[in-house]
């Protein structure tokens, strides 16, 4: 009873993140970030310098076995890469035979394609040529690349760059003193931007897009919303209306990009939240897991995301249960972009495919 008691205040607290150091107003996080500020900039030069090498050619791409498409972002998580890369793959299905392969950060990740795409072949391996070869054996003829906009040892037919609406209106700071991988910038090696929104309003995304069009001018935009759609039931995907959030009590887990969005996505929703937040991809202790649920009120409700729900599934406690909020990608401008550039790749299928016979 100790040890759960000495959980309990641990987590009232809120466990340390990096997202405190990113955005964070107080002294402590402004000092830490200054002192981050000359790794910093070596990590841009870095970054500018390895850029330039590729672009000159000084530095090749190799031609991968299959037809690739991207998709990538300028950020350390939070901008719905994921979900977008599971509804890219499922629009492929229609006209050919896609798989997906990412490097692999965590089992989370793979499940959730799982979920999302079960009859889609996933791969993990952090050497994205193997990876395809890999996918090419299960009968894929065209590969979706989740996370490998930095990853430019191997070429594609297309890149996407998912741009979260949210970061885009903060300070861009670079690793690690902030989350950006590249400047903004860099998206111009993009065919298509991919601007995602998830508590973020209409007239924000609108301030984020004007900046995007002023640094990147020649790049499509298309913008989409990752809108809460149902309730799914974590063990046995049962489903429930996400209406019953409005007025509930709920008890909040995320160990994801932003959590603090998923609190405002449920908030919205008219729920009445207690978050406990947790870094990207963490993995959940016996401990950390009862003591959550030990919170829950016999009239309110556990949520968490899919990404969570992945690993919580077979272990959490009852007698409450726990679920996942399940959201769909909604493309609110641009969808033709995205039209136009399947179009090519699957016509570099075909072409492919006619070379090959």
């Amino acid at each position: 009873m100790k040890d759960m008691q000495g959980t309990l205040r641990r987590l009232s607290r809120g466990i340390p993140t990096v997202e405190h150091v990113w955005y964070g107003g107080g002294a402590g996080s402004i000092l830490v970030r200054a002192a981050l500020w000359p790794v910093a900039r070596v990590y841009d030069a870095a970054m500018l310098v390895r850029s330039r090498l590729y672009d000159s050619g000084v530095l090749d791409a190799a031609a991968p076995d299959l037809p690739t498409i991207s998709v990538g972002n300028l950020t350390v998580g939070g901008t719905g890469k994921t979900p977008f890369s599971a509804w890219l793959a499922f629009k492929l299905k229609v006209r050919a035979r896609p798989a997906i392969a990412l490097r692999g950060y965590g089992d989370d990740e793979t499940q959730v394609h799982a979920r999302l795409n079960p009859d889609v072949p996933v791969v993990v391996n952090p050497d994205r040529g193997a990876a395809i070869r890999e996918a090419k054996k299960h009968g894929a003829d065209i590969v979706v690349l989740d996370d490998a906009f930095q990853h430019r040892r191997i070429a594609r037919n297309a890149d996407i760059v998912i741009l979260s609406a949210e970061q885009l209106l903060r300070p861009h700071r670079l690793l690690p003193a902030g989350p950006w991988r590249e400047r903004l910038p860099a998206a111009r090696r993009a065919d298509v931007l991919v601007v995602t929104r998830k508590s973020a309003t209409p007239a924000q995304t609108e301030r984020a897009i004007e900046m995007i069009r002023i640094a990147i001018p020649d790049v499509p935009i298309v913008v989409a919303y990752l809108a809460p759609d149902r309730l799914v039931n974590a063990v046995d995907d049962d489903t429930m209306s996400i209406d019953k959030l409005r007025g509930a009590q709920v008890v909040a887990l995320a160990a994801i990009g932003e959590p603090e969005l998923f609190q405002t996505q449920l908030e919205e929703l008219g729920a009445r939240v207690s978050l406990t937040s947790f870094r990207d991809h963490h993995t959940f202790s016996d401990d950390e897991i009862n003591a959550i649920a030990a919170r829950v009120p016999s009239d309110g409700f556990a949520v968490c995301t899919l990404k969570d729900a992945v690993k919580l599934a077979g272990r959490w406690p009852g007698p409450s249960r726990l679920w996942y909020v399940s959201q769909q990608l909604v493309v609110e401008q641009g969808a033709e972009e995205i039209d136009r550039l399947l179009k090519r790749v699957l016509d570099a299928r075909a072409s492919a495919t006619t070379n090959a016979s």
